[in-house]
């Protein structure tokens, strides 16, 4: 399968610099699976197409404001990198520019305590392909405040405003820090929303998936087959794997708020165990590198709220797992011909 068979036309004045100024204000193309049917809707209709029974899984995962805008402390050249995993203490793996510079030994600072010295080190200690380097911090006090203080949000690279807001990067119900990237069909939500999902009998379970370098590296390859994934770190818990079996077991549907959450929900039915012919979800943690393109079968989800995503990208692979690729093809035709906006904070697609 060609990688270009995922190509789309899509023009640069539909990609969305900027949050609404309401998260619910988003429109919500729908997609049937099954044949192909559109409609048109604002996303606060997706309370009308949830049914009492379904179970939404949103992934808390939080971002780190994770770019780092320093210098090369022997040169004083500007440098930055974006951390993306933390490995060991205060080792992390990290996106580095401009990264032939940036070779192992190199020390970069960031910041000032006011008397002249830097708030916070790193010295490059590992090297890999396209900009990846492994790097060791050093400083005084607490790492996170430190981040806080001196850290920008990892804004994808097509997104060329400014953020004033960082909670806007964020969903509503982030908690748990750890992502280079936020899970952006999430952002649609408020606490609000999600209140009035369950007053009519919409589940709501966690998961959580921590977003890594396969969001910042395009595919490189010709074939889909030849793509392997960057590992990201998930976990499910005890209350979300009972709800899940609940939901399963009085029919209601599995919804994935999110690729990220589809991915998680499918890389835990490979820890699934059958009972009685039933897939019975367990708790579980670790780490995926699962790519789901045409020719997967879902286990877990039913139903499927994303965003609109790059041309050729393995997002857009997994809607087309999901939904065919003719439909998602056609989908995404129909929503550039009617200026939906694109990307993390644009407009949001379910597929049911």
């Amino acid at each position: 399968m060609n990688v270009e068979e995922f190509d789309f036309y899509l023009p640069e004045a539909l990609i969305a610099q900027t949050p609404l100024a309401e998260r619910t204000a988003s429109r919500l193309l729908t997609l049937d699976k099954a044949t192909g049917a559109l409609g048109h809707h604002r996303f606060t209709e997706l309370a009308q197409m949830l049914r009492p029974g379904d179970t939404i899984i949103l992934n808390d995962t939080r971002v780190l404001p994770a770019r780092l805008l320093g210098m090369k402390a022997d040169t004083g050249a500007k440098a930055e990198i974006l951390l993306l995993k933390q490995l060991e203490g205060d080792r992390w793996e990290t996106l580095a520019k401009p990264a032939k510079k940036l070779k192992i030994g190199s020390e970069l600072v960031f910041g000032d305590d006011g008397h002249g010295k830097p708030l916070l080190r790193a010295v490059v200690t590992g090297a890999g392909e396209m900009g990846a380097r492994e790097v060791q911090f050093q400083y005084e006090g607490i790492f996170q405040e430190l981040l806080d203080r001196l850290g920008e949000m990892p804004l994808p690279p097509y997104i060329k405003e400014r953020l004033d807001d960082r909670e806007r990067y964020q969903t509503v119900y982030a908690r748990q820090e750890g992502s280079a990237a936020a899970p952006t069909a999430g952002l649609h939500f408020t606490t609000g929303f999600l209140e009035k999902l369950k007053a009519q009998g919409v589940n709501i379970g966690y998961i959580t998936l921590h977003v890594g370098l396969g969001t910042f590296r395009p595919m490189s390859v010709d074939k889909v087959e030849d793509h392997t994934m960057h590992a990201e770190y998930y976990e499910l818990n005890e209350e979300t794997a009972a709800l899940i079996n609940k939901t399963r077991d009085r029919g209601g549907r599995i919804v994935a708020v999110g690729t990220t959450s589809a991915r998680t929900l499918e890389t835990v039915s490979s820890h699934c165990m059958e009972v009685n012919g039933q897939l019975t979800v367990k708790a579980c943690s670790g780490w995926t590198d699962i790519f789901i393109f045409p020719g997967y079968t879902f286990k877990l989800v039913d139903a499927l709220l994303t965003n609109f995503h790059l041309p050729k990208s393995t997002l857009v692979m997994l809607v087309s797992a999901l939904a065919g690729r003719d439909h998602t093809m056609q989908a995404y035709k129909e929503a550039v011909a009617r200026e939906y906006r694109f990307f993390s904070f644009g407009d949001a697609m379910f597929i049911y």
